[in-house]
């Protein structure tokens, strides 16, 4: 098994991620949506929103497994945010020297088929993939890779979404602050 290097942006890599307080959050329909339609176009059991952290591999969204996270060793994910600009595909896991004995191959869920799209940032950055996942052989065509590529963009564009209402939440926050410090200072100098 070979375990994906780091990518050579991996500290604001990990910085990125982390702005957008997206690990460890609850499920969300538009997340699941997502995964859901890319199950359906790419005809797969298993379709995935994985964001990689810094010794794991977090699933905000999953069609077809149960487990909420993974090792980064062993993550395909982790390979495929090496190369930010095209989706990974593996045909048969079982004839590949990076995952022939990875034991996601070699037991549950038994992958053999893996496409991954890079969930990219504005700033170039890949925090994790939007995968899909079969127990046997095959190859997307060009109409389900670009599709996987679409909705990867559609992954991206609620995490800008979400980062823009946190943003917006702690602007209010401390709008709120100063208006009451003001209140209680504008109250002092009256008495």
């Amino acid at each position: 098994m070979s375990i994906a290097p780091l990518p050579e942006n991996e500290a604001r890599r990990l910085d990125a991620l982390a702005q957008y307080h997206i690990l460890d959050s609850i499920d969300e329909q538009a997340y699941d949506d997502i995964t859901f339609l890319a199950s359906q176009i790419c005809g797969v059991p298993i379709a995935l929103v994985s964001f990689i952290d810094k010794d794991r591999q977090w699933l905000k969204s999953r069609i077809g497994i149960d487990v909420k996270e993974t090792p980064r060793d062993i993550a395909f994910c982790a390979h495929a945010i090496l190369d930010p600009h095209h989706v990974m595909q593996v045909r048969d896991a079982t004839h590949d020297a990076r995952f022939s004995d990875n034991p996601l191959v070699t037991s549950e869920p038994r992958i053999r088929f893996y496409a991954g799209a890079p969930l990219v940032t504005a700033a170039g950055d890949a925090l994790g993939t939007l995968c899909v996942i079969d127990q046997k052989p095959r190859t997307l065509t060009e109409g389900q890779r670009r599709a996987l590529e679409a909705l990867s963009r559609q992954i991206v564009a609620q995490l800008e979404l979400r980062k823009a209402l946190d943003d917006l939440s702690t602007h209010i926050r401390e709008q709120q602050v100063y208006e009451e410090n003001s209140r209680l200072t504008s109250c002092v100098l009256r008495n």
